[in-house]
């Protein structure tokens, strides 16, 4: 079946999280994509947290699904020449090296459209091409600080706290994603390309709109609220047996305060002065986490959830990482998937959250490190296998 990017070809440049992130979206929905990698070992993240010495580590694997890889000296003339015109053929470049790098390289956006002017470069950095903070290096928590996540993060009397999700990383790589698609048609009706960039800052600041809306109204912000949501009414509760992820969440604000007392049989508290509103549940937080409690904690979170959720109370089990990958709502949502692996062996791995009726995924194995160079080079560019050794041999692949 046809892909809905069948015909989208793309050189990701890319390394670590949120470049690679962008690219393997892109190639879970049908688009060509080439990790171009370096002749001294690639992708750091190949090794970076490998359990096994012969194997890449699942950090690689778990962002350079549905790609092919090759190997490319971009330093060495030959290598140059090739490269250009693997640009000439692609859609869009991508990369996230610092700022700089790739001009003195020689590939800067100015001579890539020289080369081919319909191509879409995509250029992720840590603060951007421009502004006060734009010579600085940046990675994921420094973009969770400077974007204002950490400050929201953590206990009312505690420091900022950086959460652990790739809210910089692959947070800048969905955003990049949407600015390629966007960028791609735009081109489609004006037959040029052009310069597209999303810097980590940004994308955080984006994603911390929620957080915003007092600062933004008022001018003034209440500080971190720990487990307590809005208002300070409490939304995480414990559950049996009592284990460090034995949780439950609840959404107690508005209606919902009386959809938990009817569910957990406490009518006689529907209308109690003492808790009416959410300021009045938030200045009695210990009341309403001992009321709440007295029940969650004789059930699991699982029993608690299924019975809250059931009488459409917003709710969740807290399920920690492991448990996730058991969860059979989402192993039947295709979000848990077994890759066939005929060198590494078949492992589970995360599947694609874009359902699309007529463009269905299958996430294929990452690719081993310079597995395609001479596919690509001979079908591609026409480099015969006689060049391909002579190639190998002076260092410019391998």
């Amino acid at each position: 079946m046809d892909k809905a990017l069948d015909d989208v070809k793309i050189l990701d440049l890319s390394r670590v999280q949120a470049g690679p992130s962008c690219a393997q979206l892109l190639g879970f929905l049908g688009a060509d994509v080439i990790k171009v990698e370096d002749t001294n070992g690639g992708d750091r993240t190949r090794w970076d947290l490998a359990h096994r010495d012969d194997q890449d580590s699942v950090y690689f694997t778990i962002y350079n699904n549905n790609k092919r890889a090759m190997t490319l000296d971009l330093k060495n003339e030959r290598g140059k020449e090739l490269f250009a015109q693997m640009v000439d053929w692609a859609d869009v470049v991508l990369e996230n090296y610092s700022k700089g790098v790739m001009d003195r390289l020689g590939f800067g956006y100015q001579r890539l459209k020289k080369i081919n002017p319909r191509i879409v470069y995509a250029s992720i950095k840590g603060f951007g091409n421009w502004g006060p903070y734009s010579e600085y290096k940046s990675f994921e928590t420094a973009a969770q600080a400077m974007g204002g996540l950490m400050a929201v993060n953590g206990e009312p009397d505690g420091p900022p706290m950086s959460v652990s999700i790739g809210a910089g990383d692959s947070g800048t790589g969905l955003h990049m994603g949407i600015a390629i698609l966007a960028a791609l048609r735009q081109r489609d009706r004006t037959g040029e390309g052009q310069m597209i960039e999303v810097a980590m800052q940004d994308g955080i600041l984006n994603l911390m709109r929620i957080s915003l809306i007092r600062p933004l109204s008022t001018g003034t912000w209440a500080g971190r609220s720990g487990a307590a949501g809005w208002s300070g009414v409490p939304n995480v509760f414990r559950c049996a047996p009592g284990g460090p992820d034995d949780y439950v969440l609840i959404h107690l604000r508005g209606e919902m305060w009386e959809t938990t007392l009817a569910v957990m049989g406490r009518e006689e508290l529907l209308g109690d002065e003492r808790f009416e509103s959410d300021e009045a549940r938030g200045a009695r937080a210990d009341e309403v986490t001992e009321i709440v409690e007295s029940w969650t904690m004789q059930r699991s979170k699982h029993e608690a959830f299924a019975a809250l959720a059931a009488a459409g109370v917003w709710a969740g089990a807290v399920l920690s990482p492991l448990e996730t990958l058991d969860d059979e709502h989402l192993k039947q949502r295709d979000m848990i998937v077994t890759v066939i692996d005929d060198e590494r062996g078949d492992y589970r791995m995360i599947g694609c959250p874009l359902k699309m009726e007529k463009s269905p995924v299958t996430v294929t194995a990452a690719p081993r490190y310079s597995e395609h160079t001479d596919e690509i080079l001979n079908d591609m560019l026409g480099v015969s296998s006689d060049e391909i050794s002579e190639l190998r041999a002076q260092g410019v692949i391998v």
